[in-house]
């Protein structure tokens, strides 16, 4: 089947209704943020928040039936984009991680209560969430088979051990979704039964210990470690199915990759208009700069960069929008993505000088804040592994590599 990448006049119109949002309403925001805490918080949330529904574009991927735009991932692919273009764009259209890759496993594995009580005022943007897998070493990270949190059976329902670590969003989250080992007596270290719990923030032994300090400060909750020490839930709190937390993970992991994808290229984007227009204005050695053959390469180099990257993100954004698995189109993209988003930025803060690293412009803080997109989701050489490895079973077994 051939892909067919143009766009419907009712996308090109949500594309151009979103822009002009993101650049009226929400760029002033993000340059008084930059100016000040340097952080978003749940008051600034809300009220850009509130102009989205204003404007039409909140909840580009959240469901219709729960209130919001339910677009499809060649759909998002456009719109996030343009959301993506500041700082502050995901967190306005209610598109942001945590939330966003949340809602999507909640609204494909929760049961009607669990949605009554925590997928509806999620979509709604009520409330936020944390996903809760990622360890202190030696437990779990880009491994997630090192998983060390335990939960084990009660007379009312389970008790859940353990410290997770840089969990985005936790502190001010309503609940997380808590990634915890269910056999642990009889399990192995190489194969570890996982079970995904629902815990609400206030639950007893569940407690916020800190925030990490971190490169990125772009997270509303910040990336916290937390303590679960005799945090008892019941059987109502387990998502889905006890021991099929990894295969749940597999629901939100390959769409979470690409809608930050869609994010950070247009992050990436607005950066290089930075450097373009800066390029084309400023003089030296006799001419502007964006006349001097070795600023035209990178300014060049940064298109290649955001054209290769749009295109795998719409078509692995096909793929699994004809309902096929896309592990190998997402991680394909997630890695060149990552890397040419980094590229593009650093590129940026290159051409404009000593402006592009003070304050006056924001690329100092992009590039703080798209660097960190090459470990999480799956870090770089992770993904090159599982490339490789698939690479190689096709050629041995004459299949194609999918």
């Amino acid at each position: 089947m051939a892909i067919d990448f143009t766009l419907e006049p009712e996308l090109v119109e949500l594309r151009d209704r979103t822009a002009e949002f993101v650049r009226a309403t929400v760029l002033p925001a993000e340059a008084e943020m930059l100016r000040g805490p340097g952080v978003p918080d749940d008051t600034l949330r809300r009220t850009l928040q509130r102009a989205a529904r204003h404007a039409g574009v909140f909840g580009p991927t959240v469901p219709q039936e729960l209130g919001g735009l339910g677009l499809d991932l060649r759909g998002q692919s456009v719109v996030l984009e343009e959301a993506g273009y500041c700082l502050l764009g995901p967190l306005a259209l209610h598109c942001a991680a945590p939330d966003e890759g949340n809602i999507l496993m909640l609204e494909k594995v929760a049961d009607t209560a669990q949605r009554d009580r925590y997928l509806k005022p999620l979509a709604a943007g009520s409330v936020r969430s944390c996903f809760a897998m990622t360890e202190p070493a030696p437990g779990a990270g880009s491994d997630p088979s090192q998983l060390k949190t335990v939960a084990r059976r009660t007379a009312g329902g389970w008790a859940l051990s353990g410290r997770k670590w840089f969990i985005t969003g936790a502190d001010g989250a309503a609940f997380a979704i808590v990634m915890a080992r269910t056999n642990a007596e009889t399990g192995t270290a190489t194969a570890p039964e996982a079970t995904m719990f629902l815990v609400p923030a206030d639950t007893p032994g569940f407690r916020v210990v800190r925030h990490v300090p971190s490169l990125d400060q772009g997270f509303t909750g910040g990336h916290c470690e937390i303590e679960l020490e005799g945090c008892e839930v019941g059987d109502d709190a387990v998502l889905g199915e006890v021991g099929k937390g990894f295969a749940y993970a597999q629901v939100r992991l390959a769409p979470a990759r690409l809608t930050h994808c869609m994010r950070w290229l247009g992050l990436a984007r607005r950066a290089h208009e930075l450097s373009l227009g800066y390029a084309a204005e400023r003089t030296a050695f006799g001419s502007r700069l964006g006349e001097l053959g070795m600023v035209q390469q990178q300014l060049a180099d940064s298109e290649i960069d955001l054209a290769a990257s749009r295109a795998l993100i719409r078509e692995a954004a096909w793929v699994l929008d004809q309902g096929r698995s896309g592990k190998h189109e997402s991680s394909v993209t997630k890695t060149f993505t990552a890397e040419a988003v980094g590229r593009i930025v650093d590129r940026a803060v290159q051409v404009c000088g000593a402006l592009g690293i003070s304050g006056d412009l924001p690329l100092s803080a992009y590039l703080r804040e798209v660097r960190p997109f090459r470990i999480y989701d799956g870090p770089s050489e992770t993904h090159r592994w599982s490339i490789a490895r698939r690479a190689l079973r096709a050629a041995a077994t004459k299949e194609p590599n999918r």
